[in-house]
């Protein structure tokens, strides 16, 4: 039976991977589910941490033994050899037992027989990591519910609450990995308003070379200000507390914003749109009217997976909604770009202005190129970071997203910022005739 589990027990670890590991005040209620392993939390615990669990509502099977269902902890190295044991039990040394609670390499909480063994059936478990004799140690620890009785439905309300108690006694509900994170966002939330600031000075300097555009990305950087100094104030809170105390709310407003708005910046300047012309031809407004709706999904996606976490039972759906939708974004927000560069190579032929039109088509290709590398690092060299660091330093993945992130929105605002047009070209007949030359010579190797 134990090698049944293993599905569940990859499952859940795999995509912890793929999310920072955090925690707070969590009252979740699970009714009629049959699952045989559910992953409520991921934390990282330092050697004051402290896990409490409270049961209450229980019901299960009465053909059942109560025995057969219960909490424990599991770190990650040590989910892994259960994993590899349970998918090969003829080389483990010794039988491996039929139910996860048993297993050696889990730290057993509390099963439901001292759950029924309470007059009032609400039972609270605290667990001092590595303290108080218990073999466990600092490390990060994911808590499972384990049912270990086959096809049983259980219901019951479950109130987590995981910590690190700092030396002056008070808790500190951020996992250690994400103990820096805060202070990351307000730092580049304070970048972005200068940037905002800037910006604005810029714009109004240049105000009759700036367009509708220039509005936009003015938008996006506020946006994406609000964004951080919400994400900070939510983290900063729940660190404090357990819980956000509404701040998740205007983190999830503005984080959707800001999605919305730098695809369709993106989109508006690879299209050209207010550069090269002054509206959008119909295949274009098809990608807006494609990406818009998608990040409005891929936005309520992300909330229900930061919200409700992995116990839900379609969790993992979100979760692949989300990449889904998150990877075609990405994918159609370069065709808009593609499309610029091939007519500007087949005005190239017919214009006469090959000087200028060789330096929009280096400028455009470049901005390809920073899409493409922003969207790489931020969709995989981070998964790759928080896959690979140390549960002590996963705020090291976030700093490095939101540094590239910065960087790319400096090169974006610096090349397409507002400025007088013969500015951009000042020529002579000579750079004029090595344009046209470059244009033919790479039209050549095409």
């Amino acid at each position: 039976m134990f090698g049944r589990l293993a599905p569940f027990l990859l499952i859940p670890l795999l995509f912890s991977l793929f999310s920072p590991s955090g925690a707070e005040i969590k009252t979740l209620k699970i009714t009629s589910d049959s699952r045989a392993i559910i992953l409520f939390e991921e934390f990282g615990f330092t050697v004051s941490g402290e896990v409490s669990v409270t049961v209450s509502n229980v019901s299960f099977p009465s053909s059942s033994s109560d025995e057969l269902f219960g909490f424990f902890l599991v770190s990650d190295a040590r989910m892994l050899q259960l994993v590899h044991d349970s998918e090969q039990p003829n080389q483990s040394p010794a039988p491996l037992p039929s139910c996860a609670l048993q297993s050696t390499y889990v730290e057993q909480l509390f099963t439901f027989h001292e759950v029924v063994a309470t007059p009032s059936h609400n039972f609270t478990k605290l667990f001092a990591v590595g303290r108080d004799g218990h073999p466990a140690h600092p490390d990060e620890y994911g808590l499972y519910f384990a049912n270990c009785a086959p096809d049983a439905f259980v219901s019951m309300t479950v109130r987590t609450e995981m910590y690190n108690v700092r030396p002056d006694g008070t808790r500190d509900y951020l996992s250690v990995g994400q103990s820096a994170v805060p202070s990351i966002y307000a730092f580049f939330s304070v970048a972005y308003f200068a940037g905002l600031i800037t910006w604005a000075y810029i714009c109004f300097r240049n105000r009759l070379d700036a367009h509708r555009i220039h509005l936009l990305m003015a938008a996006l950087l506020l946006a994406k200000a609000l964004d951080l100094l919400f994400a900070a104030e939510d983290l900063h809170y729940t660190r404090s507390t357990g819980t956000p105390h509404g701040w998740d709310i205007l983190f999830y407003v503005f984080k959707f914003v800001k999605g919305v708005l730098l695809f369709t910046v993106i989109v508006l300047i690879g299209t050209g749109w207010s550069f090269l012309k002054p509206f959008l031809q119909e295949r274009e407004k098809k990608v807006l009217a494609i990406v818009i709706p998608l990040q409005v999904i891929a936005n309520i996606a992300s909330a229900v997976i930061g919200e409700t976490g992995p116990f839900l039972k379609g969790w993992v759906k979100w979760k692949q909604i989300f990449l889904l939708i998150d990877v075609a974004c990405c994918c159609a927000v370069l065709f808009p770009i593609i499309w610029s560069i091939r007519t500007l190579k087949e005005t190239s032929k017919t214009d006469g202005k090959a000087a200028r039109t060789l330096a929009k088509l280096t400028l455009f290709r470049k901005f390809y190129i920073a899409v493409i590398g922003y969207l790489y690092f931020t969709r995989i060299v981070v998964y790759a970071l928080k896959t690979i660091t140390s549960y002590k330093y996963r705020w090291a993945s976030v700093m490095a997203e939101e540094t590239v992130t910065f960087a790319f929105y400096v090169f974006m605002f610096y090349m397409f910022r507002p400025k007088e047009r013969n500015e951009y070209f000042v020529l002579d007949d000579d750079e004029e005739e090595a344009a046209e030359a470059a244009l033919r010579e790479e039209e050549f190797e095409l």
